[in-house]
């Protein structure tokens, strides 16, 4: 290292115009120092802030890394590999993190701390020192100046005095700040060097002990982590490559495909109407009202879901219901200058709506489809093939019909001119149809030819009082909730289980097992399809009361019970494998068509969605009556047993009345034996009559044995 110019200390006395001189090169030397510090300075405070940033943002980021499992993602949340490959990526970054928290810690010691301290301390020392040595200088000049003026006529002893100690003062005071300012000046031609190499050497040890540390950590195991996963990634971009590809290609495709479906109105040669769908979807344009001749048109995506027509608007998260399109009418109408509308009515004719589609084609599929709705043929196990027998109703049904009633009578067979009975037999309502239903049906259930009963044969049907009362049911309201009215007790009242559901009934035959849930399927299908083929679209809606004794079919208005199924009887029940609005039960009874004295009737119901909830409280009522009989045969069987102990309890009591009579006996016959001694003293024993007589039986008997 080359020797270090320094300020002669020995001259400051002198203060000769080249010591100035040299004095200005070494100010002039420490203030390009002070602007080069400053600069060195706010470039390492960069370092520094920027690795204080680094350490921050690594933390945030593993921090993040161990929150991704706990993130509810619409789609892919659920991945466990990503989660976990996240989970040990977050470990090896928070370690990371840590070392570079050590980083910033040594690069604050070894780095900011030295070049801080030489700007703050340092610099700031010679500029103070300059400014001192600047005044002492100022003052010596001036009282230089004072001296040389003092008057050589006028001698004043006292001014002379106070000039020359006034000299004496700022002399001493400029010689010695000029001395500690050029030693300063010396010293900072050392400290430039210090405060130049020491920050960067302390930077340069803080990243070797960093990648120390980094070399450490990243041991062989992490590298192997980091290969998988830049495997896992190339797999990864090469299936999102090869889906991509496919999706363009599916792209290609479907405009060929599609072209032709542009035209909004395709040729019907092309594109066959399928009239026998039970499910649809599309966009219908729905008129409203809006005045008494006014109307605007929207436009809505519909869609039916089981009986309903449902309606979404775009945007929405779900449709709502439109429309009950359970025993329905569809028509086609003609609406002002619109084509392709036709009309949807409500089963009890309250509402209507008018909808338009966008082909002709669209037109007929809905007409078909909801009509099919209308029939009911989705609850059957074969919508498509029943829908194919109707599928000449269904094309009557386009044109417009008047009302709801005179299209049905035009469905109706030629045969047929009046209304159903409520019984009707299977080979009326199967009929020819039963040879296409064969593969269907199971005969080792239900017979082929059982009538199928459509309505409910109760006392509040019937023309005749008489039956209602002699049936005990029908003359006196029920009520489902078990409350008394007046002072006539209720059948149930004491009943632990009320449960009132409401339900809608479909029908019921006889059944020839009771043991197989297969029965109620059968049953189902045989009564649906039946309705359907023959356009039976009426069902009497009812209160069912399950309670621990009976099911009970209340009608709504009336409170009067139409059908009572005692709880004992009913031997099976079950829901729809997919329909849960559809259950049944089957109920055992005595007589029937059957050769034995038991039959089974199989009865189907429709309820609000509650079909488990309604099979769940006949069983629950099943189980509640089962340990209720159970409870009652132990209480029966304890009052026997209380019985028996007592009845014992009393042969007891007599058998020691019995044995405390003799031994009585036993003693008085002791004490007449001696009738001297009882006739001296002047004693007489009176017996009982019990006594007397064993005693007149036991001296006949000894004077039968002396006579013989």
């Amino acid at each position: 290292m080359p020797g270090i110019d320094k300020l002669p200390i020995e001259e400051t006395l002198e203060d000769s115009p080249q010591t100035r001189s040299l004095l200005g090169v070494f100010e002039e030397d420490a203030t390009a120092i002070s602007n080069y510090m400053n600069q060195l300075y706010q470039a390492m405070h960069r370092i520094y802030d920027a690795q204080n940033e680094l350490s921050a943002a690594t933390h945030l980021t593993s921090k993040l890394l161990k929150e991704y499992e706990k993130q509810r993602f619409p789609l892919g949340g659920d991945d466990e590999v990503m989660s976990s490959t996240l989970q040990q990526f977050s470990k090896v970054i928070d370690e990371l993190s840590s070392c570079h928290a050590v980083l910033s810690t040594q690069l604050a010691d070894a780095m900011m701390f030295p070049i801080t301290q030489f700007k703050e301390r340092d610099l700031k020392e010679i500029l103070t020192l300059k400014e001192v040595f600047q005044i002492a200088s100022n003052d010596h000049d001036a009282a230089i100046n004072r001296y040389s003026r003092l008057s050589k006529k006028r001698e004043n002893d006292k001014v002379k005095y106070e000039v020359t100690e006034d000299v004496y003062t700022s002399r001493k005071k400029q010689h010695q700040t000029m001395m500690h300012y050029f030693c300063a000046l010396n010293t900072l031609q050392y400290k430039k060097k210090i405060a130049l190499l020491e920050p960067l050497l302390g930077y340069m040890q803080a990243q070797i002990s960093f990648f120390k540390m980094g070399s450490e950590n990243l041991n062989d195991q992490l590298e192997e982590f980091l290969t998988n996963i830049g495997t896992s990634v190339q797999n990864v971009r090469r299936e999102m490559d090869s889906d991509v590809e496919t999706m363009q290609q599916t792209i290609e495709d479907l405009e060929v495909a599609s072209d032709p479906l542009y035209v909004p109105d395709p040729d019907p040669t092309k594109f066959p109407v399928n009239r026998n769908l039970t499910q649809k979807a599309g966009y219908l344009n729905a008129r409203n009202k809006t005045g008494l001749v006014s109307s605007t048109w929207d436009r809505q995506f519909y869609f039916t879901q089981g009986g309903n027509l449902m309606s979404q608007a775009r945007g929405d998260v779900a449709g709502g219901l439109a429309m009950d399109i359970d025993n329905c009418s569809v028509m086609a109408v003609d609406c002002e200058d619109r084509r392709y509308c036709f009309q949807i009515t409500s089963f009890d004719g309250k509402k209507s709506s008018i909808l338009q589609a966008e082909s002709k084609k669209d037109h007929e599929e809905w007409i078909c489809t909801i009509n099919n709705i209308s029939k009911q043929i989705y609850l059957s196990e074969n919508p498509e093939e029943i829908a194919a027998r109707v599928n000449q109703s269904a094309l009557e049904a386009v044109t417009p019909s008047p009302s709801f009633q005179q299209r049905h009578e035009s469905l109706r067979p030629a045969g047929q001119s009046r209304p159903l009975t409520a019984r009707t037999s299977s080979s009326g309502s199967i009929g020819s149809e039963s040879t296409n239903l064969a593969a269907l049906s199971l005969d080792s259930l239900v017979a082929p030819d059982t009538p199928i009963q459509f309505d409910i044969i109760s006392p509040v049907c019937e023309d005749q009082p008489g039956q209602a009362k002699a049936s005990g049911q029908g003359g006196r309201r029920t009520n489902p909730f078990g409350e008394s009215g007046g002072g006539t007790k209720s059948e149930t009242e004491d009943s632990i289980l009320h449960q009132l559901f409401i339900v809608r009934f479909l029908g019921s035959m006889e059944v020839k097992s009771d043991d197989n849930p297969d029965v109620v399927y059968e049953t189902m299908r045989q009564i649906l399809a039946a309705r359907a083929i023959h356009n039976i679209f009426r069902m009497t809606e009812s209160h069912l009361l399950v309670s621990c004794d009976c099911l009970k079919l209340i009608d709504p208005q009336t409170q009067v019970t139409r059908l009572m199924f005692p709880l004992p009887s009913v031997v099976l029940y079950a829901t729809h494998q997919e329909n849960k609005r559809l259950f049944g039960f089957v109920l055992r009874t005595s007589g029937g068509r059957s050769e034995s004295n038991l039959s089974s009737v199989c009865y189907i119901f429709e309820s609000n969605n509650e079909g488990e909830k309604i099979c769940d409280s006949v069983g629950l009522a099943k189980q509640i009556a089962l340990h209720a009989e159970l409870d009652r045969r132990a209480s029966e069987k304890q009052k026997e047993i209380e019985r028996v102990k007592e009845k014992q309890q009393k042969e007891l009591s007599k058998q020691k009345q019995i044995e405390k009579d003799l031994e009585e006996q036993s003693r008085l016959i002791a004490a007449s034996s001696r009738p001297n001694q009882a006739s001296s003293e002047g004693q007489f024993v009176v017996l009982s009559s019990s006594q007397s007589e064993e005693s007149d039986l036991g001296e006949g008997g000894k004077k039968r044995e002396s006579e013989a």
